[in-house]
């Protein structure tokens, strides 16, 4: 994930307009029209400073993207076990939830934006990219048996959890319990006859 360049200040109240009326009422329901009028700027400057909605979308998802992971970081670095360390992107999630009530930025770009070549849907592609191999790194240091494949039954649960989040389903402390349960399981050796 690459840094986001510097904006000004009238490019930061775009970024903050926008990511408020995209998170809560959708990419493609929302216009430049109303995110200039939101943050007090002309379509102009919006334009000047993004390029193209497209890239102020992209701009909004990549700072989304760098929050997120900044925040699953620390939460694995915090982990004195290396195997509470594979689980700790539910603990992250548990944070960021508190915020995010309308589920994960990611997936709803991804299903409003299905178009692969589009800036965003690319970043959000990787986001989950990351995820997924973050999830193997952990498994691995962890010592995990077939660390790809936890990683993406992680992954699942993970984004299921996410994905569930807008209808007030309060499953994150389940998910969190049988992501651990995944964990502890794959520790157990694969011993099959000869």
């Amino acid at each position: 994930m690459q840094a986001s360049p510097a904006v000004s200040p009238a490019g930061r109240r775009i970024l903050t307009a926008a990511e408020e009326l995209f998170y809560h009422r959708g990419i493609t329901a929302v216009g430049v029209d109303l995110i200039a009028e939101r943050s007090g700027v002309t379509k102009r400057t919006l334009y000047n400073q993004f390029g193209s909605k497209d890239h102020l979308v992209a701009s909004y998802l990549a700072e989304r993207d760098q929050r997120w992971r900044s925040l699953v970081r620390s939460t694995v670095d915090a982990c004195t076990d290396p195997v509470d360390a594979v689980t700790a992107p539910f603990d992250a999630l548990r944070t960021w939830s508190t915020t995010n009530a309308r589920g994960c930025a990611f997936i709803n770009a991804l299903a409003e934006l299905p178009d692969a070549s589009h800036p965003a849907h690319r970043i959000a592609s990787d986001q989950k990219r990351w995820l997924l191999d973050l999830f193997t790194e952990l498994a691995s240091a962890a010592g995990r048996t077939k660390p790809a494949s936890l990683a993406a039954r992680l992954l699942v649960l993970h984004e299921g959890t996410l994905a569930l989040q807008p209808l007030a389903l309060d499953v994150l402390a389940e998910s969190s319990e049988l992501a651990r349960a995944l964990v502890r399981a794959s520790a157990v050796q694969d011993v099959r006859p000869a």
